[in-house]
């Protein structure tokens, strides 16, 4: 497992967990490893929101990490992997982190508490809770449109001090908080972007790199836009950028990862695009637009 020496970066991906007839597909699991140990991604996040981490069990949770352990070992690649948490009782949070500690993850990324809406003390009181029980890094997520609460960023400042809270996940949808973020974090906090349709704007403003869903599908052309901006060419990333800005479009238009299990059953890499109730499966009209994506890609004839 890695030891975090500086902040993490890069292209973070939120894996989705494949199902076949209401339980966990581990032959689809096992050709998903395989398939992203080879693609320029730089770790994998388990059971979180795109995994569809609220409608697993415990016991399928751990079957996922350890599925993925073993399924890495075999591609030959020691790529960090990070497990989603969340819940709303710190308490419950606490005990689970002692119950995985032991498990073959790198870091968590924990959610803020969602529904109860806590303040911002109570947020801070509750991360340091986490911090003091974790046994790995800890990257905040921070998506108040989803919990119902922003974690501001004096109290992100403030639990950024401690040292296995290294980062967040950044998804406040509010500009102004993200630039005062980058500019007043300390050294060694890093700041990911959340926001698949905002790629690109994130980076330009400074972000160490983003965690994406769309990176699923044509990895390698998400990863080249990161690559030009750290080398000072951002006509290159821009145009890029512009080649690729359809694909969060189209996976993000009805509620994820409904689209984006689609698209990769049709490419072959899982055997059901099923989902887990709530979420339901995605409409003809946008199937059909995914097809003509995933054929202009591969032909590379998209604009």
């Amino acid at each position: 497992m890695e030891t975090e020496s500086e902040p993490p970066s890069g292209l973070w991906l939120p894996l989705i967990t494949p199902f076949c007839d209401g339980a966990l597909d581990a032959a689809s699991l096992r050709r998903l490893i395989a398939h992203y140990a080879r693609q320029p991604i730089d770790r994998l996040i388990l059971a979180a929101t795109t995994g569809e981490g609220l409608t697993l069990d415990d016991d399928e949770i751990e079957q996922l990490v350890m599925l993925t352990a073993e399924a890495l070992a075999e591609a030959g690649r020691a790529l960090p992997v990070w497990l989603g948490l969340c819940g709303s009782d710190t308490r419950k949070l606490v005990r689970t982190l002692a119950r995985v500690a032991n498990w073959p993850v790198d870091g968590y990324l924990i959610a803020c508490p969602s529904y109860s809406r806590p303040s911002q003390q109570g947020l801070v009181l509750h991360f340091e809770a986490l911090s003091d029980a974790a046994t790995r890094p800890i990257m905040i997520y921070n998506i108040p449109y989803r919990t119902g609460v922003n974690l501001g960023n004096a109290a992100m400042l403030h639990l950024a001090a401690r040292d296995n809270i290294v980062g967040v996940k950044d998804c406040c949808a509010d500009t102004r908080q993200t630039v005062e973020l980058l500019h007043d974090r300390p050294r060694g906090f890093a700041v990911l972007s959340g926001e698949d349709a905002l790629y690109f704007g994130a980076l330009v403003r400074g972000c160490d790199g983003a965690v994406l869903a769309s990176a699923h599908i044509e990895t390698e052309a998400f990863a080249t836009v990161r690559q030009r901006i750290l080398a000072d060419d951002r006509l290159g990333a821009s145009i890029a950028w512009q080649r690729l800005a359809e694909v969060p479009k189209l996976l993000f238009a009805e509620p994820s990862p409904a689209a984006l299990k689609y698209a990769l059953w049709r490419l072959g890499l899982i055997d059901s695009p099923e989902l887990r109730l709530p979420l339901t499966g995605i409409s003809d009209d946008l199937a059909k637009a995914l097809d003509a994506r995933l054929l202009a890609a591969k032909s590379g004839t998209y604009a």
